[in-house]
């Protein structure tokens, strides 16, 4: 009997150290699968956020290029205007030369002129001298 009851026993505690072990089992199966659908998780939100970087790049490029475009519009519109302004005043600057220069030779004509006047009249005073007979 004592052998019965000492199988018994037996068998009782073989049972229940085997459903422990099933359960730790079972738990540590269940541990696996939480741990895997974290790390599933893990990944997708990585790759979310790999896609959110690469949206977030391509809207900073896509900024960038709009922005360098205007500048470089800005620019070329500036310079644009400058050479108008630079040849305007090139010409401004040209057709002031050339009426100093017509200043310039009509002061010349007018002094070659007066000179020829004065000669003249300095002649008929020579003339008109010479022509009178002395009061002396």
């Amino acid at each position: 009997m004592n052998r019965i009851i000492a199988v018994a026993i037996a068998t009782l505690f073989a049972t229940t150290a085997f459903a422990q072990s099933a359960t730790v089992q079972g738990m540590k199966q269940d541990a696996r699968e939480a741990k895997a659908e974290v790390k599933a998780e893990a990944r997708e939100a990585k790759a979310e956020a790999r896609e959110a970087k690469a949206e977030i790049k391509a809207d900073a490029r896509e900024a960038k290029a709009d922005i360098k475009a205007s500048a470089r519009h800005a620019k070329y519109k500036t310079k644009y205007k400058a050479k108008r302004a630079k040849a305007k005043a090139k010409a401004v600057a040209h057709q002031m030369k050339d009426d100093v220069k017509e200043a310039g030779h009509n002061i010349k004509e007018g002094t070659k002129e007066a000179g020829r006047s004065v000669r003249a009249g300095m002649h008929n005073v020579k003339e008109k001298v010479r022509g009178r007979p002395d009061q002396g």
